[in-house]
C-alpha cells in the first residue's frame, strides 16, 4: 500500500521538480482530454503535448540511481497524477517479452512497437537496462521509433546512460543509442544516502510472503532439510515454449526449481514471465554462492528475482549464506546489488525451523 501523503527527501524533491519541467505547459491537448495540472505531490504539473505538436527541446527524463532510493515511488506518483488515457507504463522485462512476441506475430518490429504503445503520448519504463547485444539492437530500434513519433519518454534505471551494455566487447556498438538518449532526454540522478528498502516492515502478501531459508549449519544429523524432502518429490519437464522444457516440481499453482536446473539452462526473463501466468508461488532451492558459478547463471537469477518482484509473487529461496554474502565476491554482474537488496527483504528462516513432512 502506498500512502496518500509522502514526505520527500531532498533528492526526491529535486526529481519532482525535473518531472514538473518535463512537459510543455502551453501545449495543446490530445483529443480534448487535458491532463490534470496537479502534480503527484500536490504541485502543479504542466499538460501533456499532443504527439507531433510543439514541445520542449527535450523528449523526456532518464532517471537513474542506486536501488532503494525511491525511483519507482516517484514514477508511481507521477504516472498516476497525469490524467490522460494516452499513456502507457511497462516494466522493461515485461515490455521486451511482449515486443518479441508481437514482432514474431506481426513480422515487423516497427509494427510491434506501434501495437504495444498505441496512441500513447507518454511512455514510461521501469528498470530500463541493456545487458545483451541482441536486446541492444532492439532498444536502438525502440528509441528511434519513440523519438521519431515525438512521444514523451520517462524511464527509471540503476544505470547511468554511459553504463548501459557494459560488456566491453559490445559497448561501442551501443554508443550511438547512448548519444541519442543524452541528446533527447534530461538525465536526472536520484541517489540519496538512504536505501529505503532497509526500512521495510514485513508483510505477508506478495513477494514478501516468501522466505529466505538459510540452509548452512543445520545442526546434528537426522534433521531433514527442505532440500532433502524436496529431492524425494517427483519432478517433471515443464514446457517453456518453442519445444523447450525445464525440470521442476509443480503442485497446483506452486513451482519449485533447483538452481542448477533453472539457471544453468539457457532460460530467459521471457520464460519466467510466461511461467508466472500459471504458477503464483515460486521456490528456488540449492542456490550456491554466486562466486562459484558462471556469470550467466548469476544473471539468470537477477532476471528471475526482477520478474517475481515486479509481479509481486511469493518467492522462497534456499541458500547456504545470507543474501549479502551469497552475492559478494562476484565479478561485475549487472544489477546484482538490486538482487541482493530484494532477497534481503525476505524474512530469514534457518533450516532447523523449516517444517518438513
Amino acid at each position: 500500500m502506498k500512502p496518500d501523503f509522502v514526505v520527500l527527501d531532498p533528492a526526491q524533491q529535486a526529481v519532482l521538480h525535473a518531472l514538473e519541467s518535463l512537459l510543455d505547459p502551453v501545449a495543446g491537448h490530445h483529443g480534448g482530454h487535458r491532463a490534470r495540472r496537479t502534480g503527484p505531490f500536490g504541485i502543479p504539473l504542466p499538460r501533456l503535448t499532443e504527439r507531433g505538436g510543439r514541445r520542449a527541446d527535450r523528449a523526456g527524463i532518464y532517471l537513474h540511481g542506486r536501488p532503494g532510493r525511491g525511483k519507482t515511488m516517484v514514477m508511481d506518483r507521477f504516472f498516476g497524477a497525469v490524467e490522460t488515457q494516452h499513456k502507457r507504463r511497462f516494466h522493461f522485462h515485461t515490455f521486451f517479452a511482449a515486443l518479441h512476441a508481437a514482432t514474431h506475430t506481426l513480422g515487423s518490429i516497427e509494427r510491434a512497437i506501434d501495437e504495444l504503445l498505441g496512441d500513447a503520448d507518454l511512455v514510461c519504463f521501469d528498470e530500463f537496462h541493456v545487458t545483451d547485444i541482441g536486446d541492444a539492437m532492439l532498444v536502438a530500434r525502440l528509441l528511434d521509433a519513440l523519438f521519431a513519433d515525438r512521444r514523451t519518454l520517462v524511464v527509471t534505471s540503476n544505470y547511468r546512460p554511459a553504463d548501459l551494455l557494459p560488456n566491453p566487447l559490445f559497448h561501442d556498438h551501443f554508443l550511438p543509442s547512448i548519444e541519442q538518449i543524452l541528446a533527447n532526454l534530461d538525465v536526472v540522478t536520484l541517489d540519496g544516502p538512504l536505501d529505503y528498502r532497509t526500512l521495510v516492515t514485513h508483510r505477508d502478501t506478495g513477494f514478501l510472503a516468501g522466505r529466505y531459508v538459510l540452509t548452512a549449519g543445520a545442526g546434528p544429523g537426522g534433521i531433514r532439510t527442505a532440500e532433502a524432502c524436496a529431492d524425494a518429490r517427483p519432478t517433471a519437464e515443464v514446457p517453456l515454449g518453442h519445444g523447450r522444457t525445464v525440470r521442476a516440481h509443480t503442485a497446483a499453482d506452486a513451482i519449485t526449481f533447483d538452481f542448477h536446473a533453472l539457471c544453468a539452462a539457457p532460460t530467459s526473463a521471457a520464460d519466467y514471465l510466461r511461467l508466472t501466468q500459471r504458477y503464483r508461488h515460486w521456490t528456488l532451492r540449492a542456490v550456491p554462492p554466486l562466486r562459484e558459478v558462471p556469470p550467466d547463471w548469476s544473471m539468470r537469477l537477477v532476471n528471475l528475482v526482477d520478474v517475481l518482484y515486479d509481479a509481486d509473487l511469493p518467492f522462497t529461496v534456499h541458500a547456504p549464506e545470507r543474501s549479502h554474502d551469497l552475492t559478494s565476491g562476484v565479478p561485475a554482474i549487472p544489477d546484482l546489488a538490486r538482487t541482493a537488496s530484494r532477497l534481503g527483504e525476505l524474512p530469514l528462516t534457518r533450516v532447523s525451523n523449516v517444517r518438513t513432512a
